[in-house]
């Protein structure tokens, strides 16, 4: 399964504070159709993920009914993203 969207990046400050892209509802729909057969548990989803030139191995984040990308801290440096900057997001979804 292939996902493409963009989306703002936001900052969680929680016990271990991360950066994140929130997945738009239409894709989460999709993810969830599948989440089932590729979840290992607590309903985190696996992916190869890309912003631009970058790519990594990551699982999205179940929150409030839907689902976030966490973006490392070396994602981010490499492509020179900041807090709040909208982003376009790939995913692959192995099904």
């Amino acid at each position: 399964m292939e996902l493409a969207f963009s989306g703002e990046i936001w900052f969680w400050k929680g016990p271990a504070p991360w950066h994140f892209v929130t997945v738009p509802d239409e894709e989460c729909a999709a993810l969830e159709s599948v989440s089932s057969v590729v979840t290992y548990g607590w309903g985190m989803v696996p992916v190869a993920a890309r912003i631009g030139a970058t790519a990594w191995e990551t699982s999205l984040w179940p929150r409030e009914g839907a689902y976030v990308v966490p973006l490392k801290t070396w994602v981010r440096r490499a492509e020179g993203l900041e807090l709040g900057q909208v982003v376009q997001v790939r995913l692959t979804v192995d099904v």
